[in-house]
Parts: C-alpha cells; structure tokens; sequence
C-alpha cells in the first residue's frame, strides 16, 4: 500500500519558543504606539502647563491642558477661542488667552466692556467679580493679527498692553484639560454674542 506523498511530509518543528515570539510581538506595538503619540504629540497635540490666573475661572494656575496645535491649518481663528501663542514682546514666553477681536474689527473697551464694532460683546466666561472698570479708547485690529485678553480681567497681561497678536504668533488652542482631575474633559467654547 502507497502512502498519498502529500501526507507524508512531517510538519517542521517550531523554531522560536511562543514566548519569545510573543515578546517580540509586544514590543513591536509597543515601538509603534510610542511613535504614534510621539507624532501626534509633535504635529498635532501638546501638553502645557498653564501659569498664571489670567484664565481662571476657565484655566487655572497650574493646571496642564492640551493644544491642537494642528487644527487652525484647517479652519480660522474665531472670537472666543482660547489660543495659546508666543508672547509679542519675549518670544521666548508661550501666553493662553482669549480672542475677542478679529482681523479689522474696532474694539473698545468702556468701564470693562468690550465693545466690537460698536457692539458690547457678551462675556458670559468674565465672572462679574473679575471685571475692571478699564477703558481703552477704539483700536482697529490690523488684517492678520488678533485682539486677545484674559478672562480674569483685573490680573491679566493682554492686548490691552502689548497690543493684537499676529497670526503667526499664535500656534495653537486649548482643547483638553486633564489635570487635576477635577478639571478633566474638553475645555468648553462659548458662543459669543455681540448685542
């Protein structure tokens, strides 16, 4: 009797152990997970820890919170995000504020109320107690450039002082804050009004 020649070929053994092999597998998705967030880290989010209460109630000293540093490539800047950007006067400084005017708007500022265009803006984000009865006299925002200030009003370095940002300043927006703990999830947007 013939034996069927394609069953007669024993399988090979094995050569390398299941837990090597398995070793292997782990660290290979291991390399890659860190070179996926090494990338999205680098290109699109980054880790900052904020100093300052210029933002508070919103963002607190030392709070850490991320940025998509990639998002503006996409869409524009609008009134009310919160960005972050080199500061104008020291580029080696990073500053988080909020953007209340836009390129060619007229902003005003009347005992603490901004006014954009002729129109007070409603800041919903500004508790009461941390407005300021400052004023400051019609200032047209030049094309490319940005109108920022704090929403802690009475403790905040802003375009009050050093003047609009331009937009190759600004690299990025608060999206995410995740510590502490209390603090965790998306920072909110708040639409703004102009009455």
């Amino acid at each position: 009797m013939e034996l069927n020649a394609g069953l007669s070929n024993p399988v090979a053994p094995e050569t390398t152990p299941p837990l090597r092999r398995e070793l292997r597998s782990w660290g290979r998705d291991l390399v890659i997970a860190l070179s996926l967030a090494v990338v999205i880290i680098i290109f699109f989010y980054q880790p900052v820890k904020v100093e300052g209460t210029s933002m508070t109630p919103l963002i607190s000293d030392q709070e850490r919170i991320f940025i998509n540093k990639f998002v503006y490539r996409f869409e524009p800047i609008e009134r009310g995000d919160v960005v972050v950007f080199w500061y104008p006067l020291d580029r080696t400084k990073s500053f988080i504020k909020r953007v209340v005017g836009l390129p060619e708007d007229m902003v005003e500022i009347r005992q603490g109320r901004v006014f954009v265009n002729g129109k007070r803006l409603t800041e919903a984000y500004v508790p009461p107690e941390f407005l300021d009865s400052g004023n400051l006299s019609p200032v047209e925002v030049p094309k490319g450039e940005y109108f920022v200030m704090g929403d802690h009003r009475t403790s905040s370095n802003d375009s009050r002082i050093f003047g609009p940002v331009p937009r190759t300043f600004i690299y990025g927006k608060a999206v995410f804050a995740y510590w502490p703990v209390d603090h965790f999830g998306s920072i909110p947007v708040f639409d703004e009004e102009i009455k």
